[in-house]
C-alpha cells in the first residue's frame, strides 16, 4: 500500500515518491534523484533535511566545479583577475570570488565567460566595448544640460533656486 499524507497548506494528497530534480551552477547541471512526499502534479512537495542531503552535496560540487572552470577560461584567455572583472564584469574582485566559490557569477558573466570559452578572438572586441563605454561615461555630465533650473555645470543658479 503506498503511503499518503495531506499537504499542511495546499490540502492536496501527497505520495512518498523519488523524483529527478536539477541542479545548476553556472553552465553546469547535474540531474538528483530526492525522495519526499510528491503531489501528483507538479506542485508543492515536502522534504526532510536528511533528503535533500544529496541536492545540496551536488549544489557544492557543481559550485567547486564551475569555479575551476572559470579559472581555468580565464587563464587559458589570458586575464587576470582584476582584467577579467573589468572586461567581462562584476568589478575589480569578481573573480576572486567566482574562482574561490565564494560568490557565482551574474547570469550575465556566465554567458560571457561561455562565449569567449569558444571564442576567445571576442576576447579583442569586448576590450574594445569595455574601453568605449568607460570613455562615453567619462564624457557624460552629471546633470543634463538644458534641463529647467540647472546650468551647465549642474549647479542651479540663485534665480531659479528661490
Amino acid at each position: 500500500m503506498t503511503q499518503t499524507r495531506i499537504h499542511p497548506e495546499t490540502g492536496q494528497v501527497l505520495r512518498r515518491d523519488a523524483r529527478v530534480q536539477t541542479v545548476s551552477v553556472g553552465s553546469m547541471s547535474r540531474e538528483v534523484e530526492v525522495p519526499g512526499w510528491y503531489p501528483e502534479d507538479d506542485g508543492d512537495s515536502i522534504h526532510s533535511g536528511a533528503e535533500l542531503q544529496a541536492l545540496d552535496r551536488a549544489y557544492l560540487e557543481l559550485r567547486a566545479a564551475y569555479a575551476a572552470r572559470v579559472k581555468a577560461v580565464r587563464k587559458k584567455l589570458g586575464l587576470t583577475q582584476e582584467e577579467a572583472g573589468r572586461i567581462i564584469g562584476g568589478g575589480r574582485r569578481a573573480f576572486q570570488k567566482y574562482e574561490s566559490g565564494t560568490t557565482p557569477p551574474s547570469e550575465a558573466a556566465v554567458g560571457l565567460i561561455e562565449i569567449l570559452d569558444r571564442h576567445p578572438e571576442e576576447l579583442e572586441t569586448l576590450r574594445h566595448l569595455r574601453r568605449l563605454s568607460s570613455r562615453d561615461s567619462i564624457r557624460q555630465p552629471s546633470t543634463p544640460v538644458g534641463k529647467k533650473g540647472a546650468s551647465a555645470k549642474g549647479v542651479r543658479s540663485p534665480a531659479v533656486a528661490a
